[in-house]
């Protein structure tokens, strides 16, 4: 049974995950996203938030999304006065998006994502010879 535990905190990792993958990649998909008019704001960096939730039936902790949020970070400024959006003084706000951030952190949850699967193949495996084994 503690194999079968395993592998639900781990597809509980990867399900987290997964959707971290999907925030950061919409983040950067919007990296140059401005806003359509004068005195809009552009696309604000989302941001993911874990939580334990203690899973009572399996007796178990697993991982997951508590929220998904929005950094209130400053918004970075361009001079571009032939902006549609560019205000008085000729400055365009863009979004909060530093893209070499979003890369490192696709890549940490992509590792992360790749060690989850990992658990659950070598638990899946060790389950297969157990079952090999009483068989014999």
């Amino acid at each position: 049974m503690d194999l079968y535990k395993s592998m639900a905190v781990s597809a509980s990792g990867l399900k987290a995950q997964g959707t971290r993958l999907r925030v950061i990649s919409e983040n950067l998909a919007n990296a140059n996203t401005t806003a359509e008019t004068p005195g809009d704001l552009p696309y604000r960096r989302k941001t993911v938030i874990f939580k334990n939730e203690l899973d009572r039936a399996m007796d178990v902790d697993k991982v997951r999304v508590a929220k998904v949020g929005v950094d209130k970070g400053d918004f970075q400024r361009r001079y571009d006065p032939s902006h549609p959006s560019a205000d008085a003084e000729g400055y365009v706000l863009l979004p909060n998006i530093n893209s070499v951030v979003e890369a490192m952190d696709m890549r940490e949850a992509q590792r992360s994502y790749e060690a989850n699967l990992s658990a659950i193949d070598t638990a899946r495996q060790m389950l297969t010879r157990t079952i090999d084994i009483l068989r014999t």
